[in-house]
Formats: C-alpha cells, sequence, structure tokens
C-alpha cells in the first residue's frame, strides 16, 4: 500500500509497501499537523507531493505512531451496497420489497458526527443509550460496518459534477462506521441513525491518493432504473478492492469494493446537487459493503443473521488491499 499519514507528534509520513518515511524535511506543507494543507492545494501539487515523497531519502520507521490524518470538516455516510440495503431490508422488512422507492433513483445518505471520527487503533467504548422505550444502559448489539471513505481536498461553493470528482477529491481511506443496532433501531424512525452512529468511527491512519488507484477503477454494475442526468456519471469509479472483516484474529468475511451500487462520483454529485458546499476535510464515507455471495456481508448483523454482535474484550480488524486496515478492541461501557 502507498499512502499519506501524521506522526503523532506532528508532520507528514509517506508509507510505500511497508515502513515510514519522515517528510517534514521537504518544507512547510510537510511539517504540518495533519493533512489539511496538502490537500487543499490541488491535482497538480498532490502529483507533485507523491513524486517528492517516493524519492525522498528522509529518517525511516517501521512502526510509526500515527494521528488521525486530516482535519474532518464534515462527516457523511452513504448507504450505497445493494447488496447491504437488501439484506437489511428482508430482515427488518419481511413482507415487504427490501429497497424502499427511492433506493435506486439516488444514494441515500445521512449526515454523521465529524467530531467522533478517529484513527484507527482508537480504544472502542461500548456506547449507552435508550434501547427501548424507558430502557437506557449499554448497547447488547454492537456492531461494525466496513465501509470505505473518500476525503475532499479542493472546496467548492456550487455542484460538483461526476466528471470533477478527481479534481476534488484528495484520497480514499478504510472506514469502520461502528454502530449500536439496538440503541439505532429505537431511534431511527422517523428521522434516521443519530446516537446510535456517532459514538464513534475509525478510519485508517494511511491516506491512499486517488492517483495511485487509477489501475484498481472498474465498471460498476448496471444500474435500473438508468440515473437522472446529474447522476449519471463516474461508473467508472468502482474499485477492485478486495476487503475483510477479522475477528478475534479469524477472518469471517471477505468481499470486493467493485460491487458498490452507487459509485463515489455520483455519492459527490449528490451531496452537493442542492448546491451545499464541500470543505477540504469533508469524509464521505459509502456505507457498508457486502457482497453478492455468503462470507461477503460488511456487517455481523448481516453475517449472523441478527444473532451474534461484539461483547467486551472483542478485537475487529478491517483490511482492504492498497488501503491497510482499521483496528479496534471493544472496551466495556463506562
Amino acid at each position: 500500500m502507498s499512502g499519506f499519514g501524521v506522526f503523532a507528534d506532528g508532520g507528514l509520513a509517506w508509507r510505500e509497501d511497508g515502513g515510514a518515511v519522515d517528510l517534514r524535511g521537504l518544507g512547510d506543507v510537510f511539517a504540518q499537523q495533519t493533512l489539511n494543507a496538502l490537500m487543499a492545494s490541488g491535482p497538480a501539487a498532490w502529483r507533485e507531493a507523491i513524486a517528492a515523497a517516493r524519492s525522498h531519502d528522509g529518517p525511516r520507521t517501521t512502526d510509526p505512531d500515527l494521528r488521525l490524518p486530516f482535519a474532518v470538516a464534515d462527516y457523511v455516510d452513504f448507504y450505497a451496497s445493494l447488496e447491504h440495503a437488501s439484506n437489511l431490508g428482508r430482515m427488518f422488512r419481511p413482507d415487504q420489497e427490501p429497497l424502499l422507492p427511492n433506493w435506486r433513483h439516488l444514494p441515500v445518505g445521512y449526515h454523521g458526527r465529524a467530531g467522533t471520527v478517529a484513527v484507527s487503533g482508537t480504544r472502542v467504548v461500548r456506547p449507552r443509550g435508550q434501547v427501548r422505550a424507558g430502557e437506557f444502559g449499554p448497547s447488547q448489539r454492537l456492531d461494525v460496518e466496513l465501509e470505505l471513505g473518500f476525503v475532499v481536498g479542493v472546496p467548492a461553493s456550487e455542484p460538483v459534477s461526476t466528471a470533477d470528482f478527481a479534481d476534488h477529491v484528495f484520497g480514499v481511506v478504510l472506514v469502520n462506521d461502528w454502530s449500536a443496532r439496538d440503541i439505532q433501531a429505537f431511534e431511527y424512525v422517523p428521522l434516521g441513525p443519530f446516537l446510535g452512529k456517532s459514538f464513534l468511527t475509525s478510519v485508517s491512519a494511511w491516506v491512499t491518493p486517488l492517483a495511485l488507484l487509477e489501475d484498481r477503477r472498474v465498471e460498476a454494475p448496471e444500474q435500473d432504473p438508468p440515473p437522472l442526468p446529474h447522476l449519471a456519471g463516474g461508473r467508472d469509479w468502482a474499485l477492485d478492492l478486495d476487503l475483510s472483516i477479522e475477528l478475534n484474529g479469524e477472518v469471517v468475511s471477505r468481499g470486493n469494493a467493485r460491487t458498490l451500487y452507487w459509485t463515489m462520483p455520483q455519492m459527490l454529485a449528490h451531496a452537493t446537487s442542492n448546491g451545499a458546499a464541500i470543505r477540504t476535510g469533508d469524509l464521505m464515507a459509502t456505507g457498508t459493503i457486502s457482497g453478492p455471495a455468503e462470507g461477503s456481508e460488511g456487517s455481523l448483523i448481516e453475517l449472523y443473521g441478527n444473532t451474534r454482535f461484539l461483547a467486551d474484550g472483542d478485537e475487529v480488524v478491517l483490511r482492504a488491499d492498497r488501503l491497510g486496515e482499521v483496528r479496534g478492541r471493544v472496551q466495556a461501557a463506562e
């Protein structure tokens, strides 16, 4: 894998096929506390930074201590996997169509909490919440969600077309959107996820620039019905990246990001289609990525049919080809 990270005491790092190179000797933008200054500089500067990082003979370390690589300006989580949405629809609406009427017409999403996005390895404290009427306590149905996320570099104050996606997006991270299913189930009607999601979202310590994923771009699955014109492009931005979930040392799921129904350019186009601005550091995640094959589900609720969730002490490691890992161990509620 290749990408940019930030040392715990500040300054940018570069990783390529193991280890980390200290980039602070390359100048001011590489001595910052976050990647935001580099991300805001635009595609030409990104290409120059990658070339400089690859040729830099700076100090090296094999096991760097890293912080959250960018300051998160905003956080949006989508629901872009057809298989995930269908699995949950069949589970919770068994007598109805699995997909709600709007799902195939736009990338459904919700506005998350930027302040609780954290770097891989951050402790996962079991959240408390109202799990049913009149009952407040620790979640008993703590789950994972295996996702990709893309990070905005260049801001925009008007709609961003699918064709302009790579002019604004710096790179991709791996995401675990930890979910308290019992808190979520009681609260999400009528306005959607809130406290069942907002306690923690973990991201990989390394951000992989878009330019380094060009060779993994493939055509996304066919969409039916065809989307509206402003969402019609960006179908060549599915990413052929192998994914896995490891629970207490055992791999329990293997999938691939190429199965996503809605692509990242379509998500960004939709998020800005009403005129909403984007800022440097905006994080937009795909939602759980589940595949069509058994054993490719991206959450425990799907893998185990709503019967198994995380216990205190469990360790989860999500992995994605080219993106690294997201790791977290569950601790008891405080």
